[in-house]
């Protein structure tokens, strides 16, 4: 195992990375892991953490870590692991994560990523030399996925449907109504597509499994209406926490709610210790518009979900990339995000929006004619964030030696 994968706070986006390195590595890594909970006393403690745990070996070559890890403390605890070819990923940047409310800002996270950016030859904030995208931060995972042709998820999931994977084709079962606008794909395919074997379980002591078991049950969803006739179905796949800015998106929902306007909604994110008052006063508020409200611990559920949503929502105030934004546009979604940060790199023009006002008034058309929603065929690129893209050169990052003179 040449290869030694440190990730401080395993969980969303950071353990995807690391699961798929794993996976695409296979015996020649070793992932040490803490669970993605505490998020500042990871990054304050993880160094000490680690430099009990990581087992000693001549082997290892290369460390890859994120940057929650301060990697310049570790390096200093354990001089061994200084001699090995270091890749740092940075999945955001705390001199600019927004502060909640008016309190200041605790520098300290910040000055912990500068002292880690002077240790590894290789950093991996901005991806330009991986995927042609500046300011990427998260990493994609799926393999397989569908290109910008085959991105509209149509028709096809009816109410008594059953979904079988083998060899990464998707079946339609005796019934199954797989009615498709020309040129479009079945959700089914998109989703077979999507489909990810789960990685293996970890056997760090410290992590919990999630106790919360969430499904998505399309039986309930679906209940025969005709596909074009529903309401117009918005996700919002994000974490509950304050930088993905979940205020703005419920004052808009419940403008639409005012204006008496037929929409679901599907709160898909994963909720961590604190959660901000207004998930709970929003869900109250939405009352029969809410489709489904929590997170999905099943990966095929929750593609599943994305499948069946219209558009998908983004109001974040910090974002190096996005990658259930992505998710959701493979998944069939037509995306609206901030015209900010790094959506005008990824999405084109049409799919970005400057104020929360016009996110409303583009919601507010989709509300009263969600089939130019659905008959919509995504015009942006979205073929070199498959691993099939990213996958080789990733491979070559982690191949190489470390250098002669350390």
């Amino acid at each position: 195992m040449s290869v030694l994968l440190i990730e401080a706070f395993y969980g969303g986006s950071h353990k995807q990375l690391m699961d798929l390195l794993q996976e695409e590595l296979q015996e020649d890594c070793v992932l040490c892991t803490l669970p993605a909970k505490k998020w500042h006393w990871k990054a304050r403690t993880a160094a000490v953490y680690f430099m009990q745990t990581v087992p000693t070996s001549t082997n290892y070559r290369i460390l890859f870590a994120s940057s929650v890890l301060n990697l310049a403390e570790l390096v200093a605890l354990r001089p061994d692991l200084g001699k090995l070819k270091k890749v740092l990923y940075f999945h955001e940047n705390q001199l600019a994560y927004p502060v909640q409310k008016c309190q200041e800002r605790d520098f300290q996270y910040g000055y912990n990523q500068i002292l880690s950016w002077f240790m590894p030859e290789h950093k991996l904030a901005h991806l330009e030399k991986i995927i042609g995208v500046k300011r990427n931060g998260d990493a994609y995972q799926s393999e397989g996925l569908p290109g910008q042709q085959e991105s509209r998820a149509l028709g096809g999931l009816m109410k008594n449907s059953n979904v079988h994977f083998e060899s990464g084709l998707c079946e339609a079962q005796p019934g199954l109504c797989t009615t498709q606008h020309e040129g479009l794909p079945s959700p089914l395919t998109a989703l077979a597509r999507l489909n990810k074997s789960e990685a293996s379980e970890s056997t760090n002591p410290c992590q919990e499994e999630d106790k919360q078991h969430l499904t998505f049950n399309l039986c309930n969803i679906l209940s025969g209406r005709d596909y074009q006739q529903r309401p117009l179905h918005i996700a919002w796949p994000h974490r509950w926490e304050h930088d993905k800015d979940p205020e703005t998106f419920f004052k808009v929902l419940l403008k639409l709610k005012e204006k008496e306007l037929p929409f679901h909604v599907s709160v898909l994110g994963e909720a961590f210790t604190e959660i901000p008052d207004i998930f709970s006063e929003a869900k109250k508020a939405l009352g029969s518009s809410v489709l489904h409200w929590g997170y999905l611990p099943s990966k095929d559920d929750y593609f599943q979900a994305l499948c069946m949503a219209d558009v998908v929502i983004s109001t974040a105030k910090h974002e190096f990339f996005g990658v259930a934004m992505v998710e959701a546009v493979y998944c069939g979604c037509y995306p609206l995000c901030p015209k900010a940060l790094v959506y005008p790199e990824i999405f084109p023009a049409e799919y970005l929006y400057s104020t929360p006002e016009q996110l409303f008034k583009r919601l507010q058309n989709f509300c009263k004619r969600p089939d130019t929603v659905r008959r919509h065929l995504y015009k942006g690129e979205t073929a070199g964030f498959s691993w099939a893209a990213l996958g080789g050169k990733f491979r070559s990052l982690l191949a190489a030696e470390p250098r002669e003179d350390l």
